[in-house]
This record gives C-alpha cells, sequence and structure tokens, in this order.
C-alpha cells in the first residue's frame, strides 16, 4: 500500500490575491519609471536651454563690450534704425528684431605688446587729414583687419574721435605711426579709436543671428554675412542708458507637447 504525502501549496485564492499584488507593484513601478524618465526629459531640456542662452549671452556681451559710444541703434522690423539711448516712439518691443554698432578693433589693438594702433594723437604733429599717432604698429592693424575680413584692409577702417556719432574715413597709411584720411577734419583730439567693421544681432525666423564684416558705419544696411547664434529664440529685448546697454534673451526647448524656456539678461557697460 502506497502512502502519500501531502505538500503545502498555494490555494487558487492566495494565487490570486498574488497576482494581484505583483500587478499592483507592476503598475506603480512602471508609473515611476515613467515619472522618472519625464523629469529626466524635462530637466535635459532646461540644462540645454540655459546653458545656450548664456553662451549666446555672454558672446552678445562680448560684443557690445567693444561697441564705440554714440553708434549703437535698434533696428526695427522695417529696417529703419533709431539710437539705442533715445526714447520709444509709442511703440513695442515687437517693433524690433535686432541692434546694431560700429565695433572698436580690439584684435589688433591687443595682438602684441607694441599696438596696432595705439589710440593716442600727436596733435601737434597732426594735420587735418593726416594723423600722427605715435606707439602703433600700423603694418600689423592692416594684417590683421586683412586675415580677418578676408581680404580687407586699413583703407576700409575708420577712426572715431570722442563724441562723434561718425567715423573718419582712412585712404592709407605712411609707415607704421601715419594714418592718412579721407577728408579734412576740423577738431583733432589725443584719443581715437580704429574700427573695420559694424556687428548686428538680428532675430530673423525666430533664430538669432550675428551680422559682421559690413562697413564700420552707423545704420547701415547689415550685409549677408552672418553666423547662427541660437535657435528658437523667444524673446531677445534690450534698451540703453547713458552708456549701459541691458539685453534679455529666451530660448524655447520643444518636448514633445510642451515646451520649456530659459532666459538670460545682461547688462553692459
Amino acid at each position: 500500500m502506497k502512502n502519500y504525502r501531502f505538500t503545502p501549496a498555494f490555494t487558487m485564492l492566495e494565487l490570486v490575491f498574488v497576482i494581484m499584488i505583483l500587478g499592483i507593484v507592476a503598475s506603480i513601478g512602471t508609473e515611476m519609471v515613467v515619472k522618472v524618465y519625464e523629469s529626466y526629459i524635462v530637466q535635459r531640456a532646461e540644462h540645454r536651454a540655459s546653458v545656450q542662452t548664456e553662451l549666446s549671452a555672454t558672446q552678445i556681451a562680448n560684443r557690445l563690450s567693444s561697441a564705440i559710444p554714440g553708434t549703437v541703434y535698434r533696428i526695427r522690423t522695417n529696417n529703419t534704425y533709431e539710437p539705442i539711448e533715445s526714447d520709444f516712439p509709442g511703440t513695442t518691443g515687437d517693433d524690433y528684431k535686432g541692434i546694431q554698432w560700429v565695433s572698436a578693433d580690439t584684435d589688433s589693438f591687443s595682438a602684441t605688446t607694441v599696438p596696432g594702433w595705439s589710440g593716442f594723437c600727436d596733435v601737434d604733429n597732426s594735420t587735418q587729414d593726416s594723423l600722427s599717432t605715435p606707439g602703433s604698429n600700423l603694418s600689423l592693424t592692416n594684417t590683421i583687419i586683412s586675415t580677418l575680413s578676408n581680404g580687407k584692409s586699413i583703407a576700409d577702417a575708420a577712426v572715431y574721435f570722442p563724441s562723434e556719432r561718425f567715423g573718419q574715413g582712412i585712404s592709407g597709411i605712411t609707415g607704421n605711426t601715419i594714418i592718412s584720411l579721407d577728408n579734412n577734419v576740423s577738431r583733432i583730439v589725443e584719443h581715437y579709436k580704429l574700427a573695420w567693421t559694424s556687428y548686428a544681432i538680428v532675430v530673423e525666423g525666430g533664430d538669432l543671428f550675428l551680422y559682421y564684416n559690413f562697413a564700420p558705419t552707423p545704420a547701415i544696411p547689415v550685409g549677408n554675412i552672418r553666423s547662427l547664434l541660437m535657435e528658437d529664440v523667444s524673446t531677445f529685448k534690450f534698451k540703453g542708458a547713458g552708456r549701459t546697454i541691458r539685453f534679455k534673451i529666451c530660448k524655447e526647448e520643444n518636448i514633445g507637447d510642451s515646451t520649456v524656456a530659459a532666459c538670460k539678461e545682461k547688462a553692459v557697460f
């Protein structure tokens, strides 16, 4: 006669309860994983937008720091220009698409221990059409301008005296310390700045562009040489007061059916 040994096991009811508990745990775990992933996507988008906005704002601030006072203009959407320090004529920020300025040539100024242009005039040895600028290495300036501009020369540059909104054209150089001017000037002072290019920051099609390598003259068309600073720009606002310029840029990042945004604001003196 066989002896049967019964081993304890789950009853059907217990199995049902176990399956239900496992299902509940699985659903909670899946929801947690989805939330963690969604949080990661949002944080990644916010970080990317913040980094790109900071880099663009820093580049704009660095460029603006070399702006010659009096040459910074607002660009309206109809491509007209207004001095940035002037009052807004009953318009809103949406009526403007960018700013433009003439930049001092900091590249050749600080290239070597002997600057390309010293920024000082010997008034006694200068004339109405010729500036004596001791301590300069104008041949170096000419070489650097040609290299950076893809073929221009110091003859494409301009001299700006303090408190002048428009510069004096250059016809050439003599040696390393004499700048010949296109026209006679009525007043020569001890300090000057040399510029060979203007810059413009413009929003076009929702993207932010830097225009460069066009004539060092305020409030002229920006040309067609540009580089992309940032895509999907939702805000670019700016205001001038005295010699201070404040600007704010915001960038959007799409994450499925929604967006996140990051903004940076800087002041340039």
